[in-house]
């Protein structure tokens, strides 16, 4: 945890060095400290860099431990936070939100928090109304099918609406970039309440990975935990997505890394992967201002360049188990 820390304040530095304008991390701390309007690099990191590292670090734990919760509560090493239709509610109701003629992204946030908690409470009541409630199969199984079902209904509109379609494809790319500290302020207490109900559903966690009859001999009350964990997941990724844009395959590449460090038990797996979450959203902002300099590539698309041979590989590796 000590090293995870460490990654996360080196990935903070980077995040505020490099850009357009590369600075030195003296002209960082003299930024931060002298605070000279007329300084050039104090505009720079206060106006441009500060917010969006700010942005990338509560996204990023947010995104690191709903994916651990994810995987945790389904029993599932491919699934992430945007199956439980997260991701297909916040942009059917960003779009919604552009058509009502919202024009700011501090008024798309609400609209697609919205939208992020109604559809994981839609897919929550799904799953709970089949025999034996909400188990890892009907919560995966009733996520997918609203997200299908979201993700046409937002394609209709589109289709329909050239002018809906032009701004709706900035946000649903996924990046950090363009955000100022509203944004921060508005999604952090979100963020707070769920990395809480995350610490808390862990021991939960522990025995709900020995199978739900083992847990229940335990005196592990399965509905209440599951409750507190898909209110958590919801929390955390929702605000994540509404204020960065559904960004992919962080939740699924994070808590395989932080597992290999820390092993199964979620109490340390949880903010472990909060942590390296933080340090992968990053350093993909990072790589993104880097590549095309003077442009930038959105975080969304470097992620889903690393992310996608990842998914890859451990779906060979896992046929590889299951066939043995």
């Amino acid at each position: 945890m000590i090293g995870l820390l460490a990654a996360v304040a080196a990935a903070v530095v980077l995040s505020l060095s490099i850009g357009a304008q590369t600075l030195s991390p003296s002209e960082i701390w003299h930024a931060l400290a002298d605070s000279d309007p007329a300084s050039p690099a104090t505009a720079i990191v206060h106006e441009l860099r500060l917010p969006r590292t700010v942005l990338g670090v509560l996204a990023g734990l947010a995104l690191g431990a709903a994916g651990a919760l994810m995987q945790g509560h389904t029993r599932n090493p491919l699934a992430d936070p945007g199956l439980l239709g997260i991701s297909a509610g916040a942009s059917f109701c960003v779009v919604i939100g552009i058509q009502l003629g919202v024009g700011a992204l501090t008024g798309y946030i609400w609209f697609a928090f919205a939208g992020a908690l109604l559809a994981s409470l839609a897919v929550f009541a799904v799953a709970a109304g089949g025999r034996g409630g909400p188990t890892p199969v009907t919560l995966a199984l009733a996520g997918l099918a609203m997200s299908a079902l979201l993700s046409s209904f937002t394609q209709s509109m589109l289709l329909t609406n050239d002018a809906s379609l032009n701004v709706f494809r900035f946000w649903v790319v996924g990046s950090i970039s363009g955000r100022d500290t509203s944004v921060s302020a508005q999604v952090a207490p979100f963020i707070a309440i769920g990395l809480v109900l995350a610490m808390i559903n862990a021991p939960a966690l522990n025995a709900l990975g020995l199978g739900e009859d083992v847990a229940r001999a335990l005196g592990q009350r399965i509905l209440p935990a599951r409750i507190v964990g898909v209110t958590a997941i919801v929390l955390l990724a929702g605000a994540a997505t509404a204020a960065c844009g559904p960004i992919i395959f962080l939740g699924l590449i994070v808590p395989h890394v932080a597992r290999t460090l820390t092993g199964p038990d979620h109490r340390w797996l949880i903010p472990a992967s909060a942590l390296t979450g933080a340090v992968l959203l990053l350093v993909a902002d990072t790589i993104g201002r880097v590549v095309l300099r003077p442009a930038e590539l959105q975080t969304g698309i470097v992620l889903a360049s690393v992310g996608a041979p990842f998914f890859i590989a451990l779906v060979r590796r896992r046929a590889g188990t299951v066939k043995l």
